[in-house]
């Protein structure tokens, strides 16, 4: 478990899949804006559940996020789409709507650094998000990610294209 100021991170366990689906999937809106695939219906317990771990040695590493306080599921949190040649990967999160605006986001996109940097030898993380996600936007900055640029119009959502914000950080620019 990797544990930071709000939050730990942990393995995704059987019990986890059913409140994430519930939560976060079945919240087709949310789905939609968070995830570049289409959303989908989900009979419970499905194999193809976005949340269940296949390979937990494999690419995404998933976790589930745990409030410290009220030791909790808060959420879901990926470092996905790692790169081994080129030592990158891109960070996710989400969580439950009864964890938003507690502050838990800037750590665990904090934790996921420490993971990606320090644990994994990752040169360069990176996130994706849309351009209103100021959740996200504030999160990223406050863990040190920098905004590097704007891809126009790059995602389909809810029936319109919109702008995503492309934040780095890297290795030396770190601070654990």
């Amino acid at each position: 478990m990797l544990r930071g100021e709000l939050v730990a991170l942990r393995a995704r366990q059987d019990d986890d899949i059913p409140v994430l689906e519930a939560e976060l999937h079945a919240d087709v809106l949310t789905w939609s804006r968070s995830d570049n695939r289409p959303w989908r219906p989900l009979p419970p317990g499905s194999d193809q559940s976005p949340y269940r771990v296949r390979d937990p040695r494999g690419d995404p590493a998933v976790f589930s996020v745990v409030e410290l306080a009220s030791d909790e599921l808060a959420g879901d949190a990926p470092l996905w789409n790692v790169d081994p040649h080129n030592r990158a990967a891109h960070v996710g999160l989400s969580l439950r709507p009864a964890f938003r605006g507690r502050g838990l986001g800037a750590d665990v996109v904090r934790v996921l650094c420490r993971y990606g940097f320090e644990l994994r030898g990752l040169h360069r993380l990176q996130v994706e998000t849309l351009a209103d996600n100021e959740a996200m936007l504030r999160s990223a900055a406050q863990a040190g990610f920098t905004r590097e640029g704007v891809r126009r119009q790059a995602g389909w959502v809810n029936g319109e294209f919109v702008d995503e914000v492309i934040l780095g950080q890297l290795a030396d620019e770190w601070f654990s």
